[in-house]
């Protein structure tokens, strides 16, 4: 999701306050955006088994109060995967993420943003798997300052199907900086706590940190494509607190270099 900028000029030589017009923005804002990665990588981990995703969305702003709200649809494996590591047979070929919220200025230098997020796995199977429905509803909040964010997240239900995962926790802190030739460098560090329950007992199941260092560039010259590479990894090992691939013992959290192409229109 793309960070809100309010951008007015004051012309002073008028009686009345103007905007200039090449810095206005419309009440009422529409973008969409397109991508091809060669890995999709969710919270440092691989949902499409390492292989490619197709991805596109589309946003909604209302500039003068900063509502928001927002769809994005990608192609994954790791549904069907679960069902293959169980011997049972599972559906489940589409994440579709529909979002709403609130951004704006806190003063000071201080942003802020805060909304909800549903993950939707339409006519998925999980449950066949022993797990639960992986249809997932994730309240969120952030405070940015300068290029510098900190995000927390946390599931009002079962998290991607975990049983007995509600209130799991994801926290996240990153920075998007613009270092030379328009060339950006994103660096996050997050950590998710999943819960979860052992012969009825709640407990914590389990958590895992992970990471991630990038860069990306936007070419205006070429249509306004931006090209971004990054490394992802996790704490993660194989055979712990993980569920590996369908085609073979391979960690979902191992470490491996993301390569993507995208587009915003």
């Amino acid at each position: 999701m793309k960070k809100l900028i309010l951008a007015t000029a004051i012309a002073a030589s008028f009686v009345s306050t103007v905007a200039r017009a090449e810095d206005a923005k419309p009440d009422n804002e529409f973008s969409f955006n397109a991508a091809v990665v060669n890995d999709y990588r969710y919270r440092g981990l691989t949902q499409t088994r390492f292989d490619p995703a197709l991805q596109v969305g589309a946003d909604y702003t209302h500039n003068p109060t900063g509502l928001y709200a927002g769809t994005w649809l990608t192609n994954i494996k790791w549904i069907k995967d679960a069902g293959t590591n169980t011997g049972t047979s599972t559906k489940g070929d589409i994440e579709w993420d529909i979002y709403g919220g609130k951004r704006g200025d806190i003063g000071g230098g201080f942003t802020y943003d805060v909304g909800g997020l549903y993950y939707y796995y339409p006519g998925n199977t999980l449950a066949n798997s022993g797990a639960k429905n992986a249809n997932t509803f994730e309240l969120y909040g952030q405070i940015g300052y300068g290029p510098a964010y900190f995000k927390y997240s946390h599931a009002l239900t079962n998290l991607f199907g975990t049983v007995d995962s509600k209130n799991s926790q994801y926290f996240d802190l990153g920075a998007n900086i613009e270092t030379f030739y328009g060339v950006m460098l994103g660096l996050h560090l997050g950590h998710q706590t999943v819960k979860g329950s052992t012969n009825g007992v709640s407990n914590s199941q389990y958590s895992y940190t992970d990471w991630k260092i990038g860069l990306s560039k936007t070419f205006e010259e070429a249509a306004g494509i931006t090209l971004g590479v990054a490394y992802v990894g996790t704490d993660l090992k194989d055979g712990v607190n993980v569920t590996p691939t369908s085609d073979g013992a391979k960690n979902v959290g191992k470490g491996g270099v993301v390569v993507s192409i995208s587009k915003t229109f």
